[in-house]
């Protein structure tokens, strides 16, 4: 990994699901890229909401908050709910991201922040099982490419502050 740069990989694909990895090493501390993690409005991409508009999403970071989005009229949707919460070092989310909601499937996302003498390793891995009808080959390498990305959107929030 080098400094700033996403490593993004489907880690293995099933008949019963997939594991994706992120990984980015960043010259800051832990402290500060956790506290990102937990306002996605400022850097999860609209075109992957349900809204279009990221400013719409908030991340509870307690066990049993909410990664949640608003809707018009007074709609929402849940996206992952938070089951363990390590501040600074890690945060893990059940649930299952946009077009997989509708699905038979489950999710388990897990954010990684470990400490180095050069600044912080951040893992965010995605483990997804459950029934899908058409496999999950197309859908592992299509979550890894939208995770990459958001992972991108994170480490240049980072960057610019």
């Amino acid at each position: 990994m080098f400094s700033g740069t996403v490593d993004a990989e489907v880690i293995s694909v099933s008949a019963n699901g997939f594991e994706v990895r992120e990984q980015l090493h960043m010259d800051l501390p832990a402290d500060k890229i956790y506290e990102a993690i937990l306002l996605p409005a400022r850097w999860w991409g609209s075109d992957h909401t349900y809204s279009g508009n990221a400013a719409n999403m908030t991340l509870d970071p307690r066990a049993g908050g909410c990664w949640c989005e608003k809707l018009d009229n007074g709609g929402s949707v849940q996206h992952l709910q938070v089951v363990y919460v390590a501040p600074g070092r890690a945060l893990r989310l059940r649930g299952a991201l946009g077009p997989l909601q509708a699905m038979a499937v489950d999710g388990a996302m897990t954010w990684t922040l470990k400490t180095s003498p050069k600044g912080t390793d951040l893992t965010l891995t995605y483990a997804v099982g459950g029934y899908a009808k058409d496999g999950f080959a197309a859908l592992a390498t299509a979550v890894d490419q939208v995770l990459a990305d958001q992972i991108g959107r994170l480490r240049a929030l980072l960057q610019g502050s």
